[in-house]
């Protein structure tokens, strides 16, 4: 779970991965976005929700993949379900019933009941998930469609100078050889 270098080069290493993807801003920041609206979600529905999302909104389904790693990893984990539960608490606030003691949740995780889940758990979250996965996505949406704009201008801009100045004989050594159906016939 821990990093083997630090989690700066692992944060480095993801965004360069969402940058270099092959499709337009648009899809890729769509795909983070639903990926992170995704992440708010209770736990084993990320990627279903994420395909979903991505699939509504015209999104890469890489970059969507990628996007629940945001909020959906070991370490932002327990935020995001503490927030999520929270938010859907004081959403449901007039709605949500007393029924006496409340009953442990370690209990219930046992026994693995749904119905004793819903009311107290998974009702909260997942009312809770909505204005806080919408909020987080289009945040990220714009973050990630800015980064790609100014990566892709950027290197634009590089391959644009590359190309205007005269070759170089180091240009001319580290260049792969050219396939036979490119290279000029002599004669």
């Amino acid at each position: 779970m821990w990093p083997r270098r630090s989690f700066s080069r692992s944060l480095q290493y993801f965004s360069k991965r969402v940058l270099r993807l092959n499709a337009t801003p648009h899809a890729v920041a769509a795909g983070v976005a639903a990926g992170v609206f995704a992440s708010f979600f209770p736990v084993g529905s990320h990627f279903a929700i994420a395909a979903f999302v991505c699939w509504l909104t015209a999104g890469n389904m890489v970059a969507g993949g990628l996007g629940t790693f945001v909020f959906g990893n070991p370490l932002t984990f327990p935020l995001v379900v503490g927030a999520s539960w929270e938010t859907g608490k004081i959403m449901l606030s007039n709605h949500v019933q007393s029924h006496g003691s409340p009953a442990h949740l370690s209990e219930m995780l046992q026994t693995l009941s749904i119905s004793q889940l819903w009311e107290p758990v998974l009702k909260p979250m997942l009312f809770g998930a909505v204005p806080l996965g919408l909020i987080f996505g289009l945040l990220f949406y714009g973050i990630t469609r800015y980064g790609m704009t100014a990566f892709r201008e950027q290197r634009r801009k590089r391959l644009a100078d590359k190309g205007s100045r005269p070759l170089q004989t180091e240009d001319i050594a580290l260049s792969p050889p050219l396939p036979a159906r490119h290279r000029r016939s002599g004669g």
